[in-house]
């Protein structure tokens, strides 16, 4: 295979909801650019992209499918990404090592919530779009309601360079106003009739040709000056108006295709070599010590790993992006995230589940390799003197958790050996040993994305491992102040044990007046502050610590013993053994024996006289509470917003957002244990939801009753 320079390569994400046809056009690019010699279909599992067993199995894309094309003298290289929300974090990747994205539409529902979250990232990362309108053969494809959709959201940006003659399953040609030519099909597709515009056709033509020309002047000056004295622009000139417009995302071009009948992709693929920009027309990206690192094949070698695949019979697939400089087979070099040396023996282009060897790749190339000892995703392979490190790849928040186990208790050290690995081929899933819970947590997007780890896990794997619901970290605190004495005294043969103390607890807030004067049945307490401490716990919120003993009926030896008495009881609450938080204690009182005192009796003395103190103090509950943004079409608003009052949901606003209704609400953690389950089943998987931790607010009263409840009786099935 040619050695292609970085003024060659073009690197493009492409990107769509589930059912668009991704994958299909996949396979209509591949056979167009000769790297197989025939289309596969989706229905007899046999393309090259969605190769692995599992989605064969599940019928979806679930990982991102890096290939490659050569056409009229340029490398096109083209991540298939997977369409649902579930699998951001390929499309993620995929957006940050590429440099334009295409958008594909079903022209049966035009723009879709997913559409608008791929664009969103789009934005925030400055890559250029084009949109492409897919399955013009669709008796319900309305191709005029898609561009209309778009403008509406996008504004008038969103510039037609084709539009289809017909629709639906006569679609058989397209007017092209770039080119200003008809094209059309046989049948079989594939390579197009080229004729002048029919006269029925010229009126339209030439208006979408005009509003294209003013579109693409506008990002060159020389191009707008010549606009503007209405002289016309030749081919050449439109092509340099339109990938200045696309990399300053000015104007985002439409195209038309059919992939199942590999219609207009030749046209695409000859748009996409000639048109968008190429890897230096980008701007260039910077490493972490915030220095632009250029794709300049004369340049220091520098490769960024963003994917590994497992794939049978070879073992890992490492893919990487060529940063700088160049990269040949049997380079020495070092990994600037983990230190140590590594030999790329093989350099591969890769082609979904084939590969072409090449001897070399440039900067600006994508790639993979394999047998590689110690690369993980996100690391930075460097040539002599050479240390970039990258890390711009930013994954999003987690959407959805369970508690995961293993069948067979014994199995528990090889499941995480096996997740840790499964982290590696997606940092989108999560895995936490989590002391609080008590509990393996595995997070991820959603339902889907858990599933699927699960079925590599029993299939690939043959490991069995069981879902349940996570347990929801809540907070214990108190609503009023209280007070309680302990004496803790033991005798064993001749040593004994001996500690009183004396407390008060109250609700903490931040700027509370200190201390001063506190009654209790009728009894006056007088605070006398000695001494005062703030620790901020790990969970959130305070513990204040005041030491207000008089007289020295308490050693100031002995105070530490009983802060950590304290600390130990805040770390499982008594209502349901979750975390307390929030609470002031006054020491300020107690007795010691000359003797038997020691540290161990005053720890277990404030312990036991905090517990007592703290139930009689108005226990509350806490709940963890999210704000939750629901991006859903108009049409399944009032649904969805049911359903979300009955999880409890406050509704704090509706919006409208690029032609999607936006929904804020704060949502109990609890009630979002199956939210994307019930979201995608609501809507027929057409909205997509964000959530971000808000705070902790108080369960309601029925609530806690049942949760403590719950607690009592796991505990008597303990005991």
């Amino acid at each position: 295979m040619k050695v292609y320079q970085t003024n060659e390569i073009k690197n493009i994400a492409l990107l769509g909801s589930d059912g668009a046809g991704k994958t299909t056009l996949t396979e209509s690019l591949l056979f167009e650019g000769g790297i197989i010699k025939r289309r596969g279909r989706v229905s007899q599992k046999n393309t090259v992209s969605d190769y692995f067993p599992v989605e064969q199995e599940y019928g979806y894309s679930v990982f991102s499918t890096v290939f490659h094309v050569e056409y009229n003298g340029k490398k096109l290289n083209i991540i298939d990404c997977p369409g649902s929300d579930d699998f951001a974090g390929a499309y993620l990747t995929a957006l940050n090592v590429t440099d334009t994205a295409i958008l594909l539409l079903n022209g049966q529902y035009g723009p879709e919530v997913t559409t608008q979250n791929h664009f969103r990232y789009t934005e925030k990362l400055g890559k250029p779009v084009i949109f492409l309108v897919n399955q013009l053969d669709s008796d319900k494809c309305d191709y005029d309601n898609c561009v209309e959709r778009l403008r509406e959201i996008y504004g008038s940006k969103v510039v037609q360079i084709q539009y289809p003659l017909n629709q639906g399953p006569d679609f058989n040609s397209l007017i092209d106003v770039l080119l200003m030519k008809k094209y059309s099909w046989g049948p079989e597709g594939g390579a197009p009739t080229i004729e002048d515009i029919p006269a029925s056709e010229m009126d339209k033509a030439t208006e979408l040709h005009n509003k294209l020309v003013e579109a693409a002047a506008e990002h060159d000056e020389a191009l707008m000056e010549k606009f503007f004295m209405e002289e016309p622009l030749n081919e050449d000139e439109l092509r340099l108006g339109i990938r200045k417009g696309l990399a300053a995302r000015g104007m985002f071009p439409v195209f038309c295709v059919c992939a199942v009948k590999d219609m207009g992709v030749r046209r695409l693929m000859e748009f996409l070599g000639n048109v968008v920009p190429f890897v230096d027309d980008m701007p260039a990206v910077k490493n972490t010590a915030g220095e632009e690192v250029k794709p300049d094949p004369n340049g220091p070698t520098s490769v960024f790993f963003f994917k590994t695949s497992v794939e049978p019979h070879i073992g890992d697939v490492q893919y990487f992006k060529v940063m700088s400089g160049t990269l040949k087979e049997g380079d020495d070099l070092t990994n600037a995230d983990r230190g140590s040396k590594e030999r790329v023996a093989q350099i591969y282009s890769p082609a979904g589940a084939n590969r072409e060897k090449v001897e070399m790749m440039v900067a600006g190339d994508i790639g993979c390799t394999v047998k590689l000892k110690d690369v993980r995703v996100g690391n930075t392979l460097n040539g002599k003197n050479c240390e970039y490190r990258f890390d711009f790849i930013k994954y999003p928040n987690s959407k959805y958790s369970r508690a995961i186990r293993p069948v067979n208790e014994a199995d528990m050290e090889k499941m995480m050996g096996l997740l840790s690995r499964m982290h590696e081929e997606d940092p989108t899933w999560i895995v936490d040993q989590s002391k609080e819970l008590r509990q393996t947590i595995l997070y991820g997007q959603g339902e889907f994305h858990l599933r699927t780890l699960k079925w590599r896990m029993e299939n690939n794997e043959k490991m069995q491992i069981v879902y349940d619901e996570p347990r929801i970290p809540y907070r214990e605190t108190i609503t009023k102040a209280a007070r309680a004495d302990y004496r803790h005294k033991k005798q064993s043969g001749g040593a004994g044990q001996f500690g009183e103390v004396h407390l008060i607890v109250e609700p903490y807030t931040e700027g509370m007046p200190e201390p001063t004067v506190y009654k209790f049945n009728g009894q006056e307490y007088r605070i006398s502050v000695k001494g005062k401490d703030e620790y901020p716990l790990e969970w959130g919120g305070k513990l204040v610590f005041y030491n207000a003993i008089v007289g020295g009926s308490i050693d100031a030896r002995f105070m530490p013993a009983i802060l950590k008495g304290i600390m130990s009881r805040l770390e499982q609450g008594p209502l349901t053994g979750s975390y307390a938080r929030d609470v002031r204690v006054i020491v300020y009182d107690g007795k010691m024996h000359p003797v038997d005192s020691n540290e161990i009796s005053f720890m277990l003395a404030g312990r036991n006289a905090f517990s007592e103190a703290f139930r009689n103090a108005g226990p509350k509950i806490l709940e963890p509470i999210y704000d939750v943004d629901v991006l859903v079409p108009a049409d399944f608003m009032g649904d969805v917003m049911s359903d979300l009052q009955g999880r409890r949901a406050i509704i704090m606003g509706m919006d409208s957002e690029s032609g999607f209704q936006k929904l804020s609400a704060k949502v109990p953690l609890k009630e979002m244990s199956s939210y994307s389950t019930a979201l995608s089943s609501l809507t027929g998987g057409r909205a997509s939801f964000v959530m971000n931790f808000s705070g902790y607010e108080l369960v309601p009263t029925d609530v806690q009753n049942k949760l403590i409840k719950e607690f009592e009786e796991s505990n008597k099935e303990d005991e």
